[in-house]
């Protein structure tokens, strides 16, 4: 916030980190307000550009025409014109040199039998084989929701019943990787979100993140401002129409004051909040201006541009009501609680200097995904590694009082086989009580009541991760027609066998029975046989002695007979 009124700026006034591609955020005031925007480099000079008003009303964004130089400072002046008087305001920010990293594809991982699923009818898709070993009829309503990479298979976004069925996946190509696969529901209406682009080796994401419909039709790519990339780790839609996603921007830096080369570089962690209708930067927060180096549960010493100094490492934003924004890092082991409109840290829960005294319990280490719940206490995945800290990774409800300074433990979950995951994970409170827990790096995903009793246990079958795995009600009927295969038995002392039909529809929710339709011509089919829907995907024996130019299609019918959608017709 600027001082003397009520506009809050990005970059950050005094700072030394601004991409070179940074537009000015001027968030605050009605875009009619703003006059007289002058933005110059010290190097560059005087920069030409847009004003470009956000869709809510309370700001712009000045668009420069060129991006500014590495190393210069760049000074900004304008007014904010308001009922009887005029604010005139300046600042000024460094821009930061960028540290170029490399990326190298990782090897395919050769795979055993039974880690990848193939179908007759989709033989595009091959996901991982899902083992369920614990399940319960009390366990809550909905589909599991994960994104399969670092295995045999293919990545992907992916959805799959409670037995282990495929609901819907969506194959990427190789080297392009998914995360963080959810409903949100913007304005009412649900709709799948997912992140997706390359993963690099340092352990953050370079891509887009993607919004589909519930007919699978991708509605918007969102990209990250700035001249970055979105990151793999958080991104949530908002009522406003506006979204907030992580970023990872590594730079040069000197780190010789904690033990770094002084010709060195830092990753510096960072959430935007974006307009959507206009794809303009609303804010931008930087650890680097708010949190030491020093303050690092990670060393600098073996660090170089190559391997940049990750001292911070966001993994999720929770913007709360109050003007209030709760962030986790990794790498401090520590949560903040910041003001959302200046960015400055209000509150410090673990770490090197926690503004609360935490209980027996309570502490986390390289922990993930801190959410506030309803009631105000705090969800967290406590990875509790690498290094390990703690004998096993977890799931933990906390509760902080700020007037007492204290932060109390609510609840744990712990797997039964102890499981201890060194990244990713997340814990997801359910609307029927109970919690549900994606354990990262440790392909497995698990549901507790709330009294942690486990009621359901599943794992991805061979050496695959899911950074988050969530449980969602979901109703979709894709847009693209069912998929069909046939199979002929071998013709008996009568003539022709039995055909086989199989059948499936990635994605659909509804189905619930298969009708096979026949016949001498694709314009002349009847029905000829019905079956039950038996996973994602079913086969259908049929009649034999229909001739050699049958031709086949099936129906996917739901639960009162309709017919949802039709096949293509092919020769049987």
């Amino acid at each position: 916030m600027l001082p003397g009124g009520s506009l809050a700026v990005s970059p950050l006034p005094d700072s030394y980190d601004a991409s070179p591609r940074t537009q000015v955020s001027l968030l605050g005031a009605p875009p009619g307000a703003l006059s007289a925007i002058s933005v110059s480099g010290s190097q560059t000079g005087k920069h030409s550009g847009r004003l470009l008003a956000y869709s809510q009303g309370d700001g712009a964004s000045f668009v420069p025409s060129k991006p500014f130089r590495s190393g210069e400072t760049v000074s900004v002046r304008g007014k904010v014109i308001g009922t009887g008087k005029t604010q005139v305001f300046a600042f000024h920010f460094v821009v930061a040199q960028p540290d170029t990293l490399t990326y190298t594809p990782s090897a395919h991982i050769a795979a055993n039998p039974g880690e990848v699923q193939h179908f007759h009818s989709s033989p595009q898709l091959q996901p991982p084989a899902l083992v369920m070993s614990t399940r319960s009829p009390q366990t809550a309503p909905g589909d599991i929701f994960a994104t399969p990479y670092s295995g045999p298979g293919q990545s992907g976004p992916m959805i799959f019943d409670e037995a282990g069925n495929v609901v819907w996946f969506d194959p990427l190509p190789a080297g392009i990787e998914a995360s963080n696969l959810q409903v949100q529901q913007p304005g009412g209406k649900p709709v799948l979100s997912w992140w997706q682009g390359r993963i690099a080796p340092q352990g953050f994401g370079l891509g887009e993140e993607v919004i589909a419909s519930s007919t699978y039709k991708i509605l918007g790519r969102i990209y990250a401002g700035n001249g970055f990339k979105a990151d793999l780790h958080d991104f949530h839609i908002s009522s406003q129409g506006t979204a907030v996603m992580t970023v990872f921007d590594p730079i040069d830096c000197d780190l010789s004051t904690v033990g770094g080369p002084r010709g060195g570089a830092a990753t510096d962690s960072i959430f935007q909040e974006i307009d959507l209708r206009t794809g303009l930067v609303r804010r931008e927060w930087h650890s680097l201006d708010h949190v030491g180096l020093s303050d690092s549960y990670s060393s600098a010493r073996t660090t170089s541009t190559a391997w940049p100094f990750d001292f911070f490492h966001i993994n999720s934003v929770d913007q709360l009501a109050g003007e209030r924004t709760l962030i986790s890092a990794r790498n401090t082991s520590a949560l903040y609680e910041l003001n959302t409109l200046t960015g400055q840290v209000l509150l410090r829960v673990g770490g090197k200097h926690s503004g609360v005294t935490l209980a027996s319990g309570a502490a986390t280490a390289f922990q993930h995904d801190a959410t506030v719940l309803e009631n105000g206490t705090i969800s967290i995945f406590d990875n509790g590694a690498v290094p390990k800290v703690h004998p096993q990774s977890r799931g933990l409800v906390v509760a902080v009082n700020p007037q007492r300074k204290t932060d109390t433990l609510v609840a744990q979950y712990e797997h039964p086989t102890a499981l201890s995951s060194g990244s990713q994970g997340n814990i997801q409170q359910l609307t029927n009580g109970d919690v549900f827990v994606g354990w990262g790096s440790e392909p497995y995903f698990s549901e507790f009541s709330a009294t942690g009793a486990l009621l359901f246990d599943g794992h991805m079958h061979g050496p695959y991760q899911s950074y988050r795995t969530y449980r969602f009600p979901w109703t979709a009927t894709p847009e693209s027609p069912p998929s069909i295969a046939v199979a002929v038995a071998p013709a008996g002392a009568g003539g022709r066998g039995p055909l086989t039909v199989y059948a499936s529809w990635n994605g659909a929710t509804l189905l619930t029975s298969w009708r096979v339709l026949a016949g001498p011509s694709p314009q002349q089919l009847a029905p000829v046989a019905t079956a039950a829907r038996a996973g994602f995907e079913t086969a259908i024996g049929t009649p034999g002695g229909v001739g050699p130019a049958t031709y086949v299609a099936v129906q996917a019918l739901e639960s009162s007979g309709a017919v949802l959608g039709t096949s293509a017709t092919v020769k049987g």
